[in-house]
């Protein structure tokens, strides 16, 4: 199914987003809070494109081989949604691969590993996510064994093609099996939110809002 990504951003966000999977019992979708946007500003909902990369102890034959061709395969809507395997030893992503990403057409990237080049990411205004920051480069350190193949990335399974949906509260994986559902309700619970906002702000209590409109 198609979505118009920019416009989900206008109104739906992580928190209602993992209410809606609650819902549906799928209560283990939220990404360990240890992955941060870059800059407390960005948020992001697009399509998973996944990496799967891991510690080396030399330089390849052919550094960058699979990480190039990954990059290269981005499609427009797609966030790169990278897992290091818990590396601790580079800085997996940076600004060149951000620029390439951004050309492709790809919404940003959520990365289980570090960063560098962290304030060009900024200034490019490239919405990404990561557990910190290392100025190494990952050449000999961190290599790409493969893409667009299930991972573990924050702790959540992901797979190609589901929809991830991160802001300043975290990361949420929507499954793509049920995307259409949860989005309905999403936007529904958001219209909701609204109704009841309004009727707080003018005055009523928080208990009799609570029974009206069984939004929290």
């Amino acid at each position: 199914m198609k979505y118009d990504f920019g416009q989900l951003e206008q109104k739906v966000y992580t928190a209602v987003t993992a209410d809606i999977l609650d819902d549906l019992g799928l209560r283990a979708q939220v990404m360990e809070h240890h992955i941060r946007p870059i800059d407390p500003s960005f948020s992001v909902i697009g399509r998973a494109f996944t990496i799967l990369a891991t510690d080396v102890y030399e330089i390849p034959e052919h550094p960058y081989k699979k990480e190039l061709e990954a990059v290269d395969a981005l499609n427009e809507g797609d966030i790169v949604v990278a897992t290091t395997n818990g590396s601790t030893s580079s800085g997996f992503w940076g600004e060149l691969l951000s620029t390439a990403a951004m050309v492709k057409g790809s919404r940003g990237a959520i990365i289980d590993g570090f960063t560098r080049d962290s304030r060009k990411i900024i200034e490019m205004g490239f919405p990404t996510f990561t557990r910190g920051f290392h100025p190494h480069d990952s050449k000999g350190r961190t290599d790409v064994i493969n893409y667009q193949v299930p991972i573990e990335c924050g702790g959540v399974k992901v797979f190609p093609g589901d929809i991830i949906v991160a802001d300043h509260d975290g990361i949420v994986v929507v499954p793509q099996t049920c995307a259409a559902q949860v989005f309905e309700g999403v936007l529904k619970k958001v219209d909701g939110e609204n109704a009841m906002r309004k009727a707080l702000q003018q005055g009523m209590g928080i208990v009799e809002a609570y029974k009206k409109y069984n939004i929290l």
